[in-house]
């Protein structure tokens, strides 16, 4: 399984996540429920998850560290103030924003079911190892920080 680690973009995991979700949809309409409003919300959720990923990237340039997420050990320093004072892993945590809102707009029960499976190939092939990568390269400074703030909220 170490294969999968760290080897596909995680936005290129939600873009496929997105994918399975609608075609989840459309082979069981029967589980549809729509909502007014349902598109309001869907959007709003949308430029949510945006914007919680454009303020960690943004932090992490301002930092001088790397976003590449197949490249973890090639992190300049830890960066743990602003948005990631309040969780370890930004911009995963908008990407499911993101998909939550798709959800939304899909308005199926059904399609639902692929947002703890994104969550969880997400922790097991990409954070696991970014993990391990940071505690590596800054053992006591990302020991502290992971006891001080949660994985996604």
């Amino acid at each position: 399984m170490r294969s999968l680690e760290l080897k596909i973009p995680p936005p290129v995991i939600m873009l496929v996540a997105a994918l399975l979700m609608w075609l989840i949809a459309a082979a069981v309409p029967v589980l549809t429920i729509g909502f007014a409003g349902n598109r309001i919300v869907a959007g709003l959720l949308v430029l949510v998850g945006l914007a919680i990923g454009a303020v960690a990237v943004v932090s992490f340039r301002k930092a001088g560290t790397t976003i590449h997420p197949t490249k973890p050990d090639t992190s300049a320093c830890l960066v743990t103030s602003g948005i990631y004072a309040r969780t370890r892993n930004p911009m995963y945590l908008g990407l499911l924003v993101i998909l939550i809102g798709w959800a939304v707009l899909l308005a199926n029960i059904a399609a639902l079911a692929l947002l703890p499976a994104f969550v969880a190939y997400i922790n097991r092939f990409q954070i696991g190892p970014e993990e391990r990568a940071l505690a590596g390269k800054f053992p006591s400074e990302f020991d502290a920080y992971r006891k001080r703030v949660r994985r996604w909220l």
